[in-house]
């Protein structure tokens, strides 16, 4: 067997000839060049002539048990008609990089299942390299289609560092995938993903979820006047639960007699909690509420209210049971719910149009704990770039051919 074809198989890289081999204790050289007859642009990938020859490169690709292994080629540096002066095109590696594609391929595995500690101690490399590795191939892996087609979005905020430093997510709700993030969290921001879709593409969206923003509300409303407007049921339902424990404490503060002021306290989680989830104790203690707090347990009645408002699956009867809670919540001589009251009338045919469909703003949140589990494992990220180039590689429909046993690379 050649030892060309022996080492094509070991590489994993079917293109390139073997020249020459150096082997010392640590590390194994490999003088190697592409078997196409004529030169490609390292852009394009067009044929083009080359004129001279840039100094031996080398790169590095992944080691074979205790060995390190290099790849070895001085690169033409070609002319091509359509990009100019550009280096050479190899078939092991793409772009202006010192790794192998197998190599950044395998680094962007690891980064998926684990820390980045450990990948640059499995791998040899420091930290910013294996950042650097994850915004390359993010770039070459990410489906450039992911902004056609979209019909239902689902937009979201996420918090990647202290003092209001926020990242925009946009989701497709039907491929269940991120396709599109920027930092920042104005009506701007939104704007221009809009901007980037065209008046075209932004017609065919029929359905956006989002939490109540008023930026978002904004920009949607410049951008997509034909979309209907989803409110997630979580941030409605949310308002009720916020408005119970600001009654809460607000009795607390209130009250002077010590047997009411017990009956309220230890209530907080019996009053947010699902009914069918409350523990015997729990029960017992709502049971108290209801016996010597009125007020307080008016307002629980009033959240558990709301939550089956939103559980009818016709919109009339939701409607007629929202009007209604509207009308009870603004006459309950409770000043957080009269607040949440209003809010809810304002975003009505929002709140209202989550009952036909049953779309909620679930899956961004859902992405949201995600990123948020990633943020935790690297310890924070600095920049909104590398945050938003995680986003993609662990949420952005990106798949993956770590040359693995058993998973076959794309051809190169």
């Amino acid at each position: 067997m050649r030892i060309t074809t022996v080492f094509r198989k070991l590489l994993g890289v079917t293109q390139l000839i073997v020249d020459d081999v150096d082997l010392a204790p640590e590390a194994l050289s490999l003088h190697v060049r592409p078997s196409w007859k004529r030169c490609r642009c390292g852009n394009c990938r067009m044929k083009a002539p080359g004129y001279d020859r840039q100094p031996l490169r080398r790169w590095r690709h992944l080691s074979w048990g205790r060995v390190q292994v290099y790849l070895l080629y001085a690169p033409h540096r070609v002319e091509c008609r359509n990009c100019g002066v550009q280096a050479e095109a190899v078939p092991w590696a793409e772009g202006n990089t010192r790794f192998t594609l197998d190599f950044e391929e395998m680094v962007a595995y690891l980064v998926q299942a684990t820390n980045k500690t450990k990948v640059t101690k499995l791998m040899n490399i420091s930290w910013a390299t294996v950042g650097r590795i994850v915004e390359r191939v993010v770039a070459r892996r990410l489906d450039t289609t992911n902004l056609d087609e979209l019909e239902r979005i689902g937009v979201d905020e996420f918090s990647y560092r202290k003092r209001h430093r926020y990242v925009t997510i946009v989701v497709d709700h039907d491929r269940r995938r991120v396709v599109w993030a920027k930092k920042g969290r104005s009506s701007e921001t939104l704007g221009e993903f809009f901007k980037e879709l065209g008046p075209e593409r932004c017609s065919k969206i029929e359905q956006v979820t989002i939490d109540m923003s008023p930026a978002y509300i904004k920009a949607i409303g410049d951008w997509l006047p034909e979309a209907e407007v989803i409110f997630d049921r979580f941030h409605v339902q949310k308002l009720a639960s916020d408005a119970v424990d600001e009654v809460r404490r607000s009795l607390m503060r209130a009250i002077e007699d010590k047997e009411e002021a017990r009956a309220i306290k230890g209530t907080r989680f019996a009053l947010l909690k699902n009914p069918w989830d409350l523990t015997r104790s729990q029960k017992s203690k709502l049971s108290e509420v209801q016996r010597k707090n009125k007020p307080l347990y008016r307002a629980y009645l009033l959240k558990e209210t709301l939550a089956a408002a939103l559980d009818y699956l016709q919109p009339k009867r939701a409607t007629d049971a929202l009007r209604d809670w509207i009308s009870w919540a603004s006459r309950s001589r409770l000043e957080p719910f009269v607040k949440a009251a209003r809010t809810i009338r304002k975003h009505f045919d929002g709140i209202i149009a989550y009952v036909g469909g049953r779309l909620t703003n679930g899956f961004t949140e859902g992405i949201n704990n995600k990123l948020r589990m990633v943020a935790r494992r690297a310890f924070g990220f600095h920049s909104a770039d590398a945050l938003i180039a995680m986003l993609f590689l662990t949420c952005g429909g990106i798949r993956l051919d770590p040359p693995l046993p058993g998973i076959h690379p794309q051809k190169r």
